[in-house]
């Protein structure tokens, strides 16, 4: 029995899984409470899917995957928020049509190329195929994001509630405002290889939701949000080895179970503060 359920740790490729998803978790934990709370979670969403054809023109020209990743994720939050700030069109729709058009021009680009990356691992990662040099890849990133809200999450917890207010304080809105999406960028790339760009929305916003559910504190959301992001990756990388299935799309879907508790939990709770 103990032999069976220590089975996971005797392979170097279930290691390296659950290294990485240690490593990517704490940053995608801490941005999605930013994330939850300035109602980004579509930015998430949009930026994901944007990096899919800078991928591939990195493929093209022979850089490294994560440079074409980042610019493509920049360029489209560049854009979204010039097309929302010079049009009557509200911010959700304008990162539906550029996250959508970006994603659909990476998939036309794609398939006119003959190319040894498979598709899949782009769209859903291939955390069981992870690499030393993902991991050199992935820690940098995840240990410079995490700094980084670590150290000014007062200054973009009041830009994300009052930019006015953050202004009148003399923050510098603007530094704080492209600095926040090249941090989302850049945890995006970080997470390429592992999740993909698809279910990276997942980790970008499912622990801050379910923080926000548990937690009244915006502290306690960090860290709840942090506990919930590591448990539900380790549990769901150890998870798929026994269930034969791929650990990113289990370590979502032990994500959304969480979300469901936490919200049956909250209503529980509604309803007894009601009656009581």
């Amino acid at each position: 029995m103990m032999e069976t359920l220590l089975l996971p740790f005797q392979f170097g490729f279930m290691i390296n899984a659950f290294a990485v998803t240690a490593i990517i978790a704490v940053p995608a934990a801490l941005l999605s409470c930013f994330l939850v709370l300035k109602g980004w979670s579509l930015m998430g969403d949009a930026v994901s899917h944007a990096v899919l054809p800078g991928v591939v023109l990195a493929y093209l020209a022979g850089i490294p995957l994560i440079i074409g990743a980042f610019i493509a994720g920049m360029l489209c939050a560049l854009a979204t928020g010039f097309l929302k700030d010079n049009s009557r069109i509200k911010q959700d729709t304008v990162m539906g049509v550029v996250f959508s058009g970006m994603f659909g021009l990476g998939l036309v680009i794609y398939t006119k190329i003959e190319s040894d990356v498979h598709l899949d691992h782009i769209l859903f990662g291939n955390m069981l195929g992870i690499g030393a040099a993902d991991l050199w890849t992935a820690a940098p990133i995840a240990v410079g994001v995490t700094l980084v809200l670590l150290a000014k999450w007062r200054d973009i917890l009041l830009h994300a509630f009052d930019p006015v207010q953050a202004r009148v304080s003399g923050l510098r809105v603007g530094v704080i405002h492209y600095g926040l999406l090249v941090i989302l960028s850049l945890t995006i790339v970080a997470m390429l290889s592992a999740v993909g760009i698809i279910l990276a929305i997942g980790l970008l916003i499912a622990p801050g939701a379910i923080a926000f559910l548990l937690t009244r504190q915006f502290r306690g959301m960090l860290a709840v949000a942090v506990g919930v992001a590591v448990s539900a990756g380790l549990l769901g990388v150890y998870a798929s080895f026994h269930l034969d299935s791929a650990p990113a799309p289990t370590i979502i879907l032990i994500l959304t179970i969480m979300f469901l508790a936490a919200f049956a939990r909250l209503q529980v709770q509604t309803r007894r503060a009601t009656l009581g």
